[in-house]
């Protein structure tokens, strides 16, 4: 019966592994999952951030082709304004020309007659001579605009074709802009919908999840009565074996008082040997009697088990620097220079491994130098006020972590590992004894029956153990279960 119900454990246990691996695994895909969903978080942040770039970009793009455009619009102006001046100037030059000359008719025809020839020679000459000044200076003044005038419209032409050029090269970056933004629109409702069904299947993967933990959880529970039944039964026939050895052991005792008293009678009456005597003898001689002290020790159930902690630890160096203590509460990690010649630390990597959690690094600052056969203590943040001048701090690590089933490492610059010290911590279970009250017991009697007690002894250990770690499996979840 109780071997049927170990097989029954036994195969349970081996199902509830099945489902922790496929529990972790599960965990795994959801992990890969939600990092996928992270990244794409994270390129969508980066096209946002793209685009918002790219718009700012051809906005300031417009603002500078509607500013080129109005200083075009002003050069503009500016060369209308200068033919209007110009043609201006020609009215004005041309009205004081005619001026002149209706002045000249009319002080000529105030002069005398018999000089007007002279006059009129004069005149003519005066004339001329100011008209070629004054055509000359025309002529210059003309030049001089023409010049301006073609030099600020060569200059506006340049300047509009630059603009020209600038306002056709931000009109494409525009249109790829725009192409990119809606390609990156589509990608997002891509990711959206992917995002979507993911979500949807991690649902559905937590409700699976969750059902087949209920399951597990009602099987475990089940399996834990019938072992609790079991116990039960088999202590009830445990001190039901007790009291019959009880009852043995007394009916040994008073069998061997009426034996010694018939042999003393009959050495008193000088008689011979009953049957019984010649019997008994040569069993008492072959096997021999044993008179043991009459003394109890309780058979102890499932709480008399008490877990003890035993710690190991190894070191290994490959240099002249080792790893000399893992302070146990995690205040401290000290490296210690085992050579008589100064160790420059600067550089190197102080590294502390767990089995289940994220690495925990330490960088020694490149000033760093370890004399010959001293010690250097890391401390943790939380202990920075017991560090002395000449020690490190760990910033912003108020621990280093506990010491369970630890490996600390000390690398080199080149990521070599130079040091290293490893901590276990391991539990074991104390066994219980059974013994029982005997006065006077054969020895093949006793023997059968201590080896009883050894079998009872060894299946009430191992039922202790598995029922410690099943404790522990419920104190720490599912993931520290063991057997």
């Amino acid at each position: 019966m109780n071997q049927k119900k170990e097989s029954d454990l036994a195969n349970a246990l081996a199902q509830w592994r099945q489902v922790e691996a496929a529990l972790s695994s599960k965990d795994a895909a959801f992990t890969k999952l939600l990092s996928e969903n992270r990244r794409l978080s994270d390129e969508f942040t980066d096209q946002s951030s793209q685009l918002e770039n790219v718009e700012g970009a051809l906005a300031d793009t417009k603002n500078q082709l509607s500013s080129e455009i109005l200083r075009r619009v002003d050069l503009e102006n500016q060369v209308q304004t200068l033919k209007e001046q110009l043609g201006l100037q020609k009215n004005i030059n041309e009205q004081e020309v005619f001026e002149i000359q209706s002045r000249h008719e009319s002080h000529l025809v105030e002069l005398d007659s018999g000089r007007r020839r002279e006059f009129d020679s004069k005149l003519a000459e005066t004339m001329q001579q100011l008209r070629q000044d004054h055509e000359s200076q025309v002529q210059q003044y003309k030049e001089e605009i023409d010049r301006t005038f073609s030099s600020k419209l060569q200059n506006a032409q340049q300047a509009a074709l630059e603009k020209n050029s600038v306002a056709s090269a931000t009109k494409d970056e525009l249109e790829s802009t725009k192409l990119r933004v809606e390609s990156l629109s589509s990608q997002l409702q891509q990711y959206q919908k992917d995002k979507m069904v993911l979500e949807s299947r991690f649902q559905e993967l937590e409700r699976t999840l969750d059902g087949e933990r209920e399951v597990w959880q009602r099987r475990l529970s089940q399996k834990e009565q019938e072992l609790l039944t079991m116990r039960s039964q088999m202590f009830a026939q445990l001190e039901d074996y007790e009291n019959l050895l009880d009852v043995k052991l007394a009916l040994d005792m008073e069998i061997n008082a009426y034996r010694k008293m018939l042999e003393v009678e009959e050495q008193r009456l000088q008689l011979s040997p009953s049957p019984s005597q010649h019997t008994a003898i040569p069993r008492t001689q072959v096997h021999g009697s044993r008179k043991l002290r009459g003394k109890k020790r309780k058979f102890e159930g499932v709480s008399g088990i008490s877990p003890v902690s035993k710690m190991s630890s190894r070191s290994a160096e490959h240099g002249t620097v080792s790893v000399a203590e893992v302070d146990v509460d995690g205040k401290y990690v000290r490296l210690k220079n085992n050579s008589e010649t100064e160790q420059p630390l600067g550089g190197w990597v102080v590294r502390k491994m767990y089995p289940d959690c994220e690495d925990l690094s330490f960088h020694i600052p490149s000033s760093c130098i370890l004399a010959g056969g001293q010690t250097l203590t890391i401390w943790a943040a939380g202990e920075e006020a017991e560090a002395d001048s000449g020690d490190l701090v760990l910033q912003g690590q108020r621990s280093w972590g506990p010491v369970t089933h630890v490996r600390v490492v000390l690398l080199d610059p080149n990521y070599e590992e130079m040091a290293e010290h490893r901590v276990c911590m391991q539990d074991r279970g104390e066994e219980t004894e059974l013994d029982f009250d005997e006065e006077y017991v054969a020895g093949s009697d006793i023997q059968h029956f201590r080896r009883q007690v050894k079998t009872l002894t060894h299946k009430a250990t191992k039922n202790k153990l598995y029922n410690f770690s099943v404790k522990c499996s419920y104190r720490n979840g599912p993931k520290c279960f063991s057997t």
